[in-house]
């Protein structure tokens, strides 16, 4: 038997939210995905609000993920406690809200386990080390299948979590960046990997925000809070194929979508 994993980049502002929402079903209908795990920390352009993280498990989502904005909006706190389809990263203080991994039931009954990691290097030193975090994860939790959203500036710290899970897990994806990678491979043991899945928002952007706000940022204007680009929008995404019987990936593609 063989499940079809979705996971779906940053979704950024109003416009790739509701990309998303016209979109994803036919996608995963098409490609026959089983399980959708959508990266959602931009939906509101900073953060998410529990409106917004509704939209996407109503879209299809069947797990949301966050990373380092997952506070910028102070109302999902007591969501984070009340939904556990939607993670927040592992390695987060216990005394945060939320959870940062959880089991869910597949197709067949299989138990598939998501992970929310987030890295250090350059991004949030301040949270408990990703690696030994993953591995108390790997530890307690009680699932057929694993899989990893780690949530990550450094593409050395995203690529070493992909060998260090190799073989414990089926499928490792890195978030964060917006950028596509063109690296999906499965490593040695069997684990499905890619650097980044990219961003699912405006094309006409920088990391789908307006490009004259970062334009004015790296020319050392005053700083201006970041927008969400206008225009038309895009959906960067990972099939990952994975062998139940044998808990091993054995295909990784990307399924984009520009409008």
């Amino acid at each position: 038997m063989t499940i079809h994993l979705l996971a779906v980049g940053d979704v950024v502002g109003e416009g790739g939210l509701d990309l998303l929402s016209r979109r994803l079903r036919a996608l995963q209908k098409l490609k026959g995905v089983d399980f959708t795990v959508v990266n959602g920390e931009n939906a509101a352009g900073i953060g998410v609000l529990p409106k917004q993280a509704q939209a996407m498990l109503d879209a299809g989502a069947d797990v949301i993920t966050l990373g380092n904005h997952t506070w910028s909006k102070a109302q999902i706190a007591d969501y984070l406690d009340a939904e556990p389809r939607v993670l927040r990263p592992a390695n987060f203080t216990s005394r945060c809200p939320g959870r940062g991994w959880g089991v869910f039931e597949g197709p067949g009954g299989v138990r598939l386990g998501v992970v929310n990691l987030i890295g250090r290097c350059e991004l949030d030193s301040n949270a408990d080390n990703p690696f030994f975090t993953a591995g108390r994860a790997l530890r307690d939790m009680d699932a057929d299948l694993v899989a990893v959203d780690f949530h990550a500036e450094a593409t050395s710290e995203k690529g070493a979590m992909g060998w260090y899970l190799d073989g414990r897990v089926q499928a490792v994806w890195g978030t964060h960046t917006h950028v596509p990678t063109a690296d999906c491979r499965v490593l040695p043991k069997g684990t499905g990997f890619v650097t980044d899945l990219g961003m699912t928002g405006p094309t006409d952007s920088v990391l789908g925000i307006r490009p004259e706000l970062s334009i004015n940022r790296f020319l050392g204007g005053l700083p201006r809070l970041y927008e969400a680009a206008p225009g038309p929008c895009k959906l960067n995404a990972v099939l990952f194929t994975i062998d139940v019987d044998n808990r091993v990936c054995v295909g990784v593609e990307r399924v984009d979508i520009e409008e």
